[in-house]
């Protein structure tokens, strides 16, 4: 599996984030007078996270104590401690970087695969498989037979349980989809309770699968870099630290900003912004055969892997030639797949829709038996529905839907965040990459875009 280049800086331009700017029909002089505008706030008067205190995840924690502690506090992402940093001056030996659901499903995916050809041949723990590298077993001699040829495949050859299945020479595992197929909880004796996965930490997960970068900024940083960072940057969050104390003051995400958004209500600009449909906002901004569904057969794991090939935050399922939407399947949702392995007992042929269901008949507020029926909107909807739609779930995504509930699109809260803002000539070029010096220069380190 290919890993991000961990020296690459901001890009220096946005297809996506260009495109939706000229798309939107809103007057030239609005969007420079509320741009700038959003300059003059500083981040220190953004609300703090609940309770005033945000959640941190020691990195010595292993992977199934950190969903745990994700799910438990309801959020998607936490900042991962440095379990040797004993008492550092700031926070660049503090802070090891951010774990979320999406480095999570890479973990899982990549795992899966290695345990299912691991059961084929015996067990994780008798085939020797070694974490050296997360995503990589070994080196050992492919020739080999039984458990020993096991620790000589590695993640993207064994190509196991999720890609299809690819032969596995000298008879260890024929094809890894067939070898899986009946594991049930077999599969989570593996990759729960059996080493070396068991022992996995969220440290080794955060410094090879660097999905979430940490990007820091300062109390006194505009919210305009801020909204840029969330939308035109593609992070889902960004951690507000103060340089003198070695302690993130508070974490700002794009569901937070879209809840302060719609606190704006009775003042002219949003009014004016919220009362127009999403048309002329650019909106949605995927055409109807550029939005990734998954059908409502697909296996589970197919979804995970669908999202993460295609670096999302979730999908909707659909049936039929038309796409006739029935439910989605979020990244967060691998925590069921993780803390609730007793709802699963053929967990390889394990459907989208049984995996709805399943899960729908556990959760008290899921409705019509499904985990929470998807968030949708008409073609024509006002971006003030959306936003009130949006805020009042945990959601990032609201899928656009015809007269027949078929998916023609979808609107997510980096599309609301990009439809108040825009870039100011040479902002990026000079306050941004001012700015990114900086935090190198106090130990940020690298950019993950991805």
């Amino acid at each position: 599996m290919d890993r991000p280049d961990e020296t690459v800086k901001f890009p220096s331009c946005d297809a996506y984030f260009d495109t939706i700017q000229s798309k939107k029909k809103l007057p030239l002089s609005l969007q420079e007078s509320l741009t700038a505008a959003f300059a003059q706030i500083p981040v220190s008067s953004f609300p703090d996270v609940p309770n005033g205190r945000v959640i941190e995840i020691p990195g010595d924690t292993s992977v199934l104590d950190a969903v745990r502690i994700l799910s438990k506090h309801n959020i998607r992402a936490a900042p991962v401690l440095n379990p040797e940093c004993g008492a550092p001056a700031d926070w660049k030996g503090r802070y090891l970087g951010i774990i979320d659901y999406s480095a999570i499903i890479l973990w899982v995916l990549e795992n899966a695969e290695i345990a299912a050809v691991a059961l084929s041949a015996g067990s994780a723990t008798a085939a020797g498989v070694g974490m050296g590298a997360v995503g990589a077993v070994g080196v050992a001699a492919l020739g080999a037979t039984g458990p020993a040829a096991v620790a000589g495949l590695t993640a993207a050859a064994v190509g196991a349980a999720v890609a299809g299945g690819l032969t596995a020479e000298k008879g260890v595992a024929k094809d890894g989809l067939t070898a899986a197929d009946h594991l049930g909880e077999d599969f989570y004796k593996v990759l729960l309770q059996q080493e070396p996965f068991k022992s996995t930490t969220v440290r080794s997960i955060v410094e090879s699968y660097r999905w979430s970068p940490f990007v820091p900024i300062t109390l006194d940083t505009s919210m305009l870099t801020v909204l840029l960072l969330l939308s035109k940057y593609r992070l889902r969050n960004v951690p507000v630290i103060e340089p003198d104390k070695p302690i993130i003051k508070n974490f700002i995400t794009q569901t937070g900003v879209v809840k302060g958004l719609q606190q704006c209500k009775g003042r002219d600009w949003f009014d004016y912004i919220s009362a127009l449909p999403l048309s002329d906002l650019g909106l949605p901004f995927m055409s109807l055969d550029e939005v990734i569904t998954v059908n409502s057969g697909d296996l589970i794991l197919e979804a995970f892997k669908c999202m993460k090939d295609n670096k999302i935050g979730g999908v909707p399922v659909v049936e039929g030639p038309n796409k006739k939407l029935v439910g989605s399947v979020s990244i967060r949702d691998i925590r069921f797949l993780l803390l609730r392995p007793d709802l699963f007992s053929n967990f390889r042929q394990l459907t989208v829709m049984e995996f709805m269901k399943t899960i729908g008949s556990t959760v008290s507020d899921s409705g019509n038996g499904l985990v929470k029926p998807p968030l949708t909107c008409s073609p024509d909807a006002s971006l003030g529905s959306v936003i009130d739609s949006i805020a009042s779930r945990i959601t990032h995504r609201i899928y656009v839907v015809d007269g027949d509930f078929e998916v023609v699109g979808v609107v997510t809260l980096r599309d609301v965040i990009s439809c108040f803002i825009y870039e100011p000539p040479g902002y990026c070029d000079n306050y941004l990459a001012s700015a990114m010096d900086k935090l190198e220069e106090k130990g940020a380190g690298s950019v993950d875009t991805s």
